[in-house]
Formats: C-alpha cells, structure tokens, sequence
C-alpha cells in the first residue's frame, strides 16, 4: 500500500462520497489533509476521523465556485504548511437538465462548482508545485463526459470541460515535474449517484459500476504515474467510437437507457 507521510493533500468535496473517502484514505496513508466543502456539520465530522489518523489535519468551510474564497483558502494551506502536493478536485453537483425546460443558469451554476472550480484550484496550485518540482493535481470527470445521456446536458457538459482543460495542462506540465490527471470513476453509490437514480436514472449496467474503495485504491496507487487518465472502467472508453460508427444504435441505446 502506497504511503504519503510527510505530503499535504488538499480535497475538496471532502464532505461526503468520494471526497471524504479519499481524504480520510489519504489521512491514514500519512498525509497531512485539509478537507474542503460547504456543509459545516459534516466538516466538523470529518474533522475529528482526519485527526485521528493524521493529527496535524483540518477543515475549511469553503464553496469552490466562489473563486476568491477558493484561491485564499488554497493559498493559505500553502503558506501555513509550507507546501501544497496534492490537490484532489472531486468538488460537483448535479441536476437534471432537460431540453426544452432548462434554463440557462442551471448551466451557469453546473460550471461555476463543476469546471471553473477546477480550474481555479489547479491555476492557484500549479505555482508553488513547478517552483517545488514536483506535485499531483487529480480533477474528476465522469463517463457522461463521454456518454451524456438525455436529462444530463449540464453535467455533462461541465465534465467534457473538465476532461479537456485536464488534458491540455497534463501534457503542458508533464516535463516539468507535476501530474495532472483526469478521472472517471465509473457509478459509485454515493449520495449523488443514489440520487440520480432516485430521480428516475436507471441502473448502469455492471461494468461500469465501482465502490468507493475501488476507486479511492485506483486514485491513491496510481496517482503520479505518468498517466494522464485514471479510468474506473474500461467500457465507457469505446462510446465516442460507438457514436462514430454505429450512430443509430448508439442513439436507440442511449435513449433506451435513459427511459427505462
């Protein structure tokens, strides 16, 4: 099991799902973490299981798409710790955005959380981590990135966005000591994923279905790795080829899934 003393680790949408999972991971893999969401309680919560394993551990209650607040609040880790090497972006939300019905600030409200608060987080971190030499910066995508389904746009759309800044900076830093990756981390039963299938989504077939130990053990080994993307599931990577190739099949599918 890969150890990380001696590293600071910053996670945002550390409060539930897999921000929390990773960062209490990260926490007795030796790291010191500073966990970041909204929600106080749940902060508090996870405040006290971080400093259980790794005693110089905290929490600041800070909404990632509020860009100022975000940038001090990383700026701060930087300068009170002395360094900042890992940044875990798993920060989102979700709503259902059907067309027509949809309005124009759910997609507003989608990116600023989804996209711009990963780009903030990286822009402000990447820095300290070129004059070190060295850091890991992991953003969460999705697979609707690459198969967004009906009802999804706003999602999906913020996540394609993800995937393609990740990218881009990943092959720009790569020679220059830091990591950028990209993950897709398949269905996971967390809150949000539950939700969306309380909402009426139906049930990804099960390949494509992972646990949060999978994919904190998937991000945590493979991290730094000169990978740009860390994907879950294999099956998701052939849709862009399905929809080239096969259009009305992958339509009917899609459509079919999504109505089920």
């Amino acid at each position: 099991m890969r150890r990380y003393d001696g590293d600071v680790a910053v996670v945002t949408g550390a409060s539930s799902g897999l921000g929390r999972r990773l960062a209490v991971d990260l926490a007795r893999r030796g790291a010191t973490v500073v966990g970041i969401a909204r929600r106080q309680q749940l902060l508090d919560q996870l405040a006290a299981e971080l400093r259980a394993h790794s005693p110089e551990s905290s929490t600041v209650a800070c909404d990632v798409a509020d860009a100022d607040s975000y940038r001090a609040a990383l700026a701060d880790v930087e300068s009170s710790r002395g360094k900042l090497d890992i940044l875990v972006a798993a920060a989102a939300v979700e709503a259902e955005t059907r067309v027509p019905g949809a309005d124009v600030d759910d997609f507003r409200k989608t990116m600023d959380v989804n996209f711009f608060g990963v780009v903030a987080g990286t822009l402000a971190v990447v820095p300290g981590m070129l004059a070190r030499g060295s850091g890991v910066i992991v953003n969460f995508s999705s697979d609707s990135a690459r198969a967004p389904a009906p009802g999804g746009a706003a999602y999906a759309s913020s996540k394609a966005a993800v995937s393609a800044f990740s990218e881009a900076v990943a092959v720009e830093l790569a020679d220059r000591g830091v990591r950028v990756h990209v993950l897709y981390p398949g269905w996971v039963p967390t809150p949000m994923g539950l939700q969306a299938v309380e909402r009426g989504m139906p049930l990804p077939p099960r390949p494509v279905r992972r646990t949060e130990d999978q994919i904190a053990d998937l991000v945590l080994e493979r991290m730094g790795s000169p990978a740009i993307e860390l994907n879950a599931s294999r099956l998701p990577v052939m849709a862009p080829l399905a929809r080239a190739f096969f259009p009305k099949a992958y339509r009917k599918s899609v459509t079919k899934n999504s109505n089920s």
